[in-house]
């Protein structure tokens, strides 16, 4: 291209030579050069020339384009803009130069042809094409030159630029349309940019894209609108031939409906149950797998639900319902027909009312709310029922009510007066009246006011009225009785009656609930007016100074101005005067009055009415009290108050008086202070302890209340001295003078008191001074000891007192009792809690007495009994008391002891001499319940005081406890077995003698015992019968004798423990057959045998009963013995039994045996042939039980 630009330019230059003349200079030559750019030209480039002279200046440029001038164009330089769209030559340029001076001119050498070299095209590709609206749509540009393009996009025409947006993505080379929509048709075309040149492509040719509507959706709804409660379906289609599944959406595009209750999706129909409300907008939309994969949503549908028809009730008569009135009901149902109609009232249906028009009537009873009626609708088609009505609410008014009023006259009604009646009926006018007495209905009685007669016409009177108008009738009337009142009756008094002679007597006439009477008095008879007392409310007549003569009947009238004028006489009152003064009775409650009590005077007089007057020590004088009652009492009296009283009474005005009456001592002794004994006390536990209360007044009647002593507690019934409060007994109060304590377990010592009361309110005594009941045993809550530990002391020593606690109790002190029942405690201060210590440094005879320790609780200790003696002689006894098998040394100790240690001694026992000792003591070496007295002891020094031994029997003899029980049962072993030989012996000598039948049976020896268990022990001997003998005796009286054949040793025992019951043998015996001469019949008990038990070995835990040998002897007539036996069974009742027991087995053994040796003496029935096993005597019997050390 250069080169052909310098051929240009040199064509140029020949030019411009050729057109001067020879003889010109050369001009300067103009030269065009391209300044920038310096390389290919694009369209739309601008591209600078400038035009180069030499040699001169001041050059005006002038430029050509295709020889044709620019005149726009004077500069050296200019810009020249290729068009966008040029391609190929763009045109020569050329310039030259003008000026002033010479040479005006230049000439042209090089032209300029300006070429353009397209743009590189771009190249735009559309996927897919066409589109359904919704799918996403990718556009990609590319440019054939080079790289590092950047792309613009177009849209339909140059200058509509595609932007970036939300539905539209640019990214490097393509373009994402997300979701195309119609609107995104058109025509696409794309451009490249960069930075080098050439800085664009040019435009691709355009691609349409067609975004084509998704198939739509069609969404119909039946029925619709539809009414509250029906089903309402909806189907979706799409129009198209494809297979489509179907999404269904509510109220908004993202709300999916899916099954429920109420919604059932069935293919391309939702079906809505129960609509109730106006429900949606819905939509639907088709699904599938192939492009378009959806369709477009319906158009929306919104379920209407249209409201029933409302039933409504009118009711036919218009204003107030009265009565009686009958009333029709209509049920109206708006928009539609071929109802049937359902009526109901209060809730309640009206099974027979099925049509449009009801008829309702109003009992003539009924007011106020007569029901609640609404109706309702059903039919065939649809709407198949009505919504129910709103409830009608029938107010009944009650009818005018009649009332009958007396207008004449006021007030009661009395014979022989005329009655004006009126019918009064209210709210309505123009009424027709009708009459009616006693139900009945008079004639002619319409008016409004009727009169009557009485007393002919008196009854019970009703009206009521009719009208025409509404209301057309009232109520009858309540009947009003016409009641003739009895003229009012007088009544006469008459006081006193009966009256004394020269007493005033007052008749008083009175007519109740009437005034300003005048009255007439009448004695005896009508005509006998006795005077006239004038106008006042009360008729007073007076009989100054009654006499006999005034007796009789009297009775008295009266008469007024006013209704009613008159009254009936009155019944007549008899006056008595009688002839005579009389006199009063004076009596009194009580004989014998103590300080503090009340009593009672009763003064009586033989009629009533009267005031009485007391008198004392005078009836003359001046009266201690008036009274209006007959009795006069003195409370809480004093001695002071005890002398002679008097009584009168007396009445009226001038006031009458009687008699006095006879004189009544009253003596006022102090309050009496009952003395309560105990019959015994100290006491052995459990024994009954009577208490005794006695007050000097005995011929009262007393009521006893006991009471026990505990520690003083403020607000608690408590002796004067406040030294104790006092606690009831249960059942305290008796009606006798004694009361037993019968205590369950260790005896209730402590201190005791009484009281006696009497009358209503109570009168107390005084409380007795407290008795004490004491114990010598120790007590579980305390113990008291002393030392030295004797009863006795001499005068001088020491003597040291000590409360032992064995609880939780505090408080303890010590207290002492004397003969002369006065009480004390110790003065010293306790040392401790658990050991209290009172110590009497130098006994004088003043200190003897019972000690005790009592806690602030009121448990008390044992007590002891302390005698201090100013003599030379003393007895050592035991302080508390002894058990029974102990052994006991009493010692008669002596004041000056070093100069004659050892005295003949005599000791007495309950005042009798009982033993003589050189050595001063005397020691009792098993003590029994007999050993139980007083002792004392005397010698040449003198005499000791006495002191109680008591001896306490031991509850139960345990083995090894005294060598007594060993002799006795050694004993009792030794008769046991001479009674046996003695037996046996008999019975060889009576078989002899008499031949009679001698059967004895022995049982085969127990087993050794093995190692197997004991119930394979049991059944190894199981089956095994008896050896038995009989040898025949002829005779009715029978002697048992049942003998063990196992020995019952201690080597035996453990052979036993694991034996089974041992058996028995019976021998009988036949002494002789008694004479037929009737005896008197022994009187031995026939339900209380007595049993002596012996055991002569010891038992351990388990075990077992031991079988038992009886020897029965029966000295009585008796039948024959039956020779068949089986197991053995113990003698019949009535029996006196010895029962021994050889050993008692260890702890697992079986029953061991025993012996009974039964004698009876008396007549018994025939033995019965068949016996058991072995058993113990009966019930209620007596055991004389001896047990073995």
């Amino acid at each position: 291209m250069e080169s052909t630009l310098i051929c240009v330019l040199l064509l140029l230059n020949t030019y411009i030579n050729s057109g001067h003349s020879e003889d010109d200079d050369a001009l300067p030559t103009a030269s065009v050069k391209i300044v920038n750019p310096q390389s290919l030209l694009y369209p739309g480039e601008t591209v600078t020339l400038q035009c180069d002279i030499s040699d001169y200046t001041d050059w005006t440029y002038r430029w050509f384009r295709d020889n044709h001038h620019l005149p726009s164009q004077t500069s050296k330089a200019i810009d020249i803009t290729i068009p966008i769209t040029q391609t190929g030559q763009a045109g020569q340029y050329r310039c030259e130069g003008l000026r002033t001076d010479r040479p005006q001119r230049s000439q042209p050498i090089v032209v300029v042809t300006i070429s353009v070299t397209a743009l590189p095209n771009s190249t735009l590709t559309v996927k897919p094409n066409p589109a359904f609206t919704g799918e996403k749509v990718t556009l990609k540009c590319s440019v054939t030159y080079d790289s590092s393009w950047n792309y613009q996009w177009y849209k339909d025409w140059n200058f509509n630029v595609v932007p970036q947006s939300v539905s539209h993505t640019i990214t490097g080379d393509t373009l994402t349309i997300s979701r195309a929509a119609e609107s995104d048709q058109g025509q696409y075309w794309c451009e490249g940019n960069r930075v080098s040149r050439p800085t664009s492509s040019q435009p691709g040719d355009p691609v349409t894209l067609t975004v084509e509507g998704l198939p739509k959706a069609t969404l119909t709804v039946e029925p619709n609108p539809v009414f509250p409660g029906e089903t309402v379906t909806l189907t979706c289609s799409v129009e198209s031939d494809s297979i489509w599944s179907y999404k269904w959406y509510k109220d908004r595009n993202d709300n999916v409906v899916s099954q429920s209750g109420r919604h059932t999706i069935t293919g391309d129909t939702l079906t809505i149950n129960g609509a109730t409300v106006n429900e949606g907008p819905y939509w639907c939309q088709g699904e599938r797998d192939s492009r378009p994969t959806s369709s477009s949503i319906s158009d929306p549908v919104t379920i209407t639900v249209n409201a029933l028809p409302v039933a409504s009730v009118s009711v036919s008569s218009q204003g107030l319902l009265y009565s009686g009135e009958t009333v029709s009901l209509q049920c109206v149902i708006p928009g539609y027909t071929d109802w049937r109609y359902y009526w109901y009232k209060n809730n309640q249906h009206l099974p027979d009312e099925t049509s449009k028009v009801i008829y309702i009537t109003i009992p003539i009873t009924q007011t106020g709310q007569a029901g609640q009626y609404w109706c309702e609708g059903n039919r065939v088609s649809r709407p198949t029922s009505s919504l129910p009505s709103d409830p009608v609410t029938l107010t009944v008014k009650a009818l005018p009510t009649a009332l009958v009023k007396i207008v004449t006259p006021q007030g009661l009604l009395y014979p022989g007066e005329t009655v004006t009646l009126r019918c009064d009926i209210s709210d309505y006018t123009d009424w027709t009246y009708r009459w009616f007495r006693n139900n009945e209905e008079p004639p002619i009685q319409t008016r409004k006011t009727i009169t009557i007669s009485l007393p002919d016409q008196a009854g019970k009177y009703q009206c009521f009225g009719t009208r025409r108008d509404r209301p057309q009738k009232s109520y009858r009337s309540s009947a009003l009785p016409i009641i003739i009142t009895a003229l009012p009756k007088t009544t006469l008094t008459v006081e006193p009656n009966p009256a004394f002679t020269g007493e005033t007597v007052t008749l008083t006439c009175s007519v109740r609930s009437y005034s300003i009477w005048s009255y007439k008095w009448f004695k005896d008879r009508n005509d006998n007016v006795v005077s006239q007392s004038g106008y006042s409310d009360i008729g007073v007549s007076h009989i100054s100074r009654a006499d006999v003569s005034d007796q009789g009947q009297y009775w008295c009238e009266g008469n007024r101005v006013s209704r009613p004028t008159s009254s009936q006489p009155g019944d007549p009152v008899t006056l008595t005067v009688e002839d005579y003064q009389p006199k009063t009775t004076l009596t009194s409650d009580k004989e014998n009055i103590f300080t503090g009590d009340r009593v009672t005077l009763s003064c009586t007089v033989e009629s009533p009415g009267w005031k009485f007057y007391w008198y004392r020590h005078r009836p003359d004088s001046t009266p201690v009290t008036t009274t209006s009652g007959y009795s006069y009492t003195l409370s809480w009296v004093s001695v002071s108050d005890g002398g002679q009283y008097w009584c009168r009474a007396g009445r009226g005005d001038p006031v009458y008086y009687t008699l006095y009456s006879d004189p009544v001592q009253i003596n006022i002794t102090d309050q009496p202070q009952p003395v309560l004994s105990i019959s015994s006390q100290w006491l052995n536990p459990g024994d009954s302890v009577t208490l005794s209360c006695e007050v000097d007044k005995t011929s009262i009647v007393w009521r006893f209340s006991w009471y026990r002593t505990v520690p003083y507690r403020a607000g608690l019934p408590s002796l004067s001295d406040k030294s104790y409060s006092l606690q009831p007994l249960s059942d305290n109060v008796t009606s006798e003078d004694s009361y037993t304590q019968i205590p369950a377990g260790p005896t209730p010592t402590g201190g005791y008191v009484c009281r006696a009361g009497r009358g209503d309110p109570v009168y107390d005594t005084f409380y007795s001074e407290p008795q004490f009941l004491w114990s010598g045993d120790l007590q579980p809550s305390a113990s008291l000891t002393v030392n030295p530990n004797t009863t006795q002391h001499f005068t001088s020593k020491s003597l040291s007192l000590i409360c032992e606690l064995k609880g939780n109790s505090t408080g303890w002190r010590l207290k002492r009792h004397t003969e002369t029942a006065r009480r004390s405690e110790c003065p010293s201060t306790w040392r401790s809690i658990t050991e209290s210590t009172c110590t009497i440094t130098s006994l004088t005879t003043w200190h003897s007495g019972v000690f005790w320790c009592e806690s602030g609780s009121g448990e008390n200790s044992n007590a002891v009994n302390i005698t201090v003696n100013d003599g030379d002689v003393i007895l050592e006894s035991p302080v508390h008391p002894v058990t029974e098998g102990d052994s006991v040394t009493l010692t008669c100790t002596f004041r000056h002891q070093g100069t004659n240690p050892k005295l003949k001694t005599d000791f007495y026992k309950d005042g009798t001499l009982i033993k003589n000792e050189t050595t001063g003591e005397m020691t009792i070496p098993i003590v029994s319940k007999s050993d139980e007295g007083f002792y004392k002891c005397k010698s040449d020094e003198g005499e000791s005081p006495e002191s109680w031994v008591t001896v306490r029997v031991s509850p139960v003899v345990s083995p090894g406890s005294s060598t007594s029980v060993l002799v006795l049962v050694v004993v009792g072993l030794l008769v046991a077995g001479v009674l046996l030989v003695i037996l046996l012996v008999l019975l060889v000598r009576y078989q002899n003698r008499k031949g009679s039948c001698f059967n004895r049976i022995f049982w085969p020896p127990q087993p050794q015992r093995t190692n197997q268990d004991p119930q394979q022990d049991q059944g190894s001997t199981q089956g095994q019968a008896p050896d038995t003998v009989y040898t025949c005796l002829h005779g009715d009286t029978n002697i048992y004798d049942t003998i063990n054949s196992s020995d019952n040793n201690d080597n035996d025992v453990a052979g036993a423990s694991a034996a089974g019951p041992s058996h028995v043998t019976y021998a009988q015996i036949q002494l002789k057959k008694l004479d037929k001469k009737k005896k008197e019949k022994r009187n031995y008990p026939k339900e209380n045998p007595v049993y002596s038990e012996v055991k002569t070995g010891k038992a351990t835990a388990a075990a077992g009963r031991f079988d038992v040998t009886y020897a029965e002897v029966d000295l009585q007539k008796r039948a024959k013995a039956k020779k068949k036996r089986e197991t053995a069974t113990p003698p019949e009742p009535e029996s006196v039994y010895s029962l021994v027991k050889p050993y008692t087995a260890p702890a697992a053994a079986r029953p061991v045996d025993v012996t009974y040796a039964e004698v009876d003496l008396q007549k018994k029935n025939k033995a019965k042939k068949k016996r058991e096993r072995a058993t113990p005597p009966e019930a209620d019997s007596v055991y004389s039980r001896l047990k073995p050390r």
